[in-house]
């Protein structure tokens, strides 16, 4: 499975094609309904996360390495530098 945004809207309109077809029976559609849940609760969690991670590439872009150690997630201004930390 690829771990791309560009792939998790796929997934996103493919349930919503799965959701919209006919002749789905009630359980099909109740099983359905369930699967969308999940997938929309996951992708609210990785959609939040790269917001984040955008929020904290803008702020190294904005304020270059002193603000390192306050985005733990991007890591140290040794890592960005291409050496080992």
């Amino acid at each position: 499975m690829s771990n791309s945004l560009s792939q998790l809207n796929d997934h996103l309109f493919a349930q919503i094609d799965r959701l919209s077809a006919t002749g789905l029976t009630a359980e099909q559609i109740d099983t359905e309904v369930k699967r969308a849940g999940a997938i929309v609760s996951v992708s609210d969690t990785i959609i939040d996360t790269a917001k984040t991670q955008l929020v904290a590439a803008k702020l190294f872009a904005e304020h270059g390495n002193h603000v390192l150690p306050m985005l733990p997630q991007i890591g140290s201004s040794t890592d960005i530098e291409g050496e080992k930390s």
